[in-house]
């Protein structure tokens, strides 16, 4: 049990163990990670030029397109709530109007 608390009270935690954790407990832990990078990631520049792309060694930039149905869940809970509006969802984390607006007409009742 001490280990277990060690586990949980420390700042990371090994890749195999939590491999072994999410195996055990039947949770993709890796999901929840991937998603917060997805959503909090920094922005990319949008003026580099195609040479400053190909002799950048940054970190490779996110698919802002691949969109779990949690992050879907979590961006119209924050609309229907009224935590953020429509036009804060595409600004704050990127996502394209058309994209967010499908979202909207998918999840709407109609009854």
């Amino acid at each position: 049990m001490r280990k277990i608390e060690s586990m949980y009270q420390s700042e990371s935690i090994d890749s195999h163990q939590l491999l072994r954790w999410c195996k055990l407990l039947e949770y993709d832990f890796f999901r929840l990670y991937s998603q917060h990078l997805i959503l909090y990631s920094s922005p990319t520049k949008k003026d580099a030029t195609a040479s400053d792309k190909k002799t950048s060694h940054h970190l490779p930039a996110f698919r802002k397109h691949i969109y779990t149905k949690e992050i879907i869940d979590f961006m119209l809970e924050l609309i229907n709530t009224g935590q953020k509006t429509r036009q804060e969802i595409i600004t704050e984390y990127r996502i394209p109007k058309t994209t967010l607006y499908k979202w909207i007409a998918k999840h709407t009742d109609t009854n």
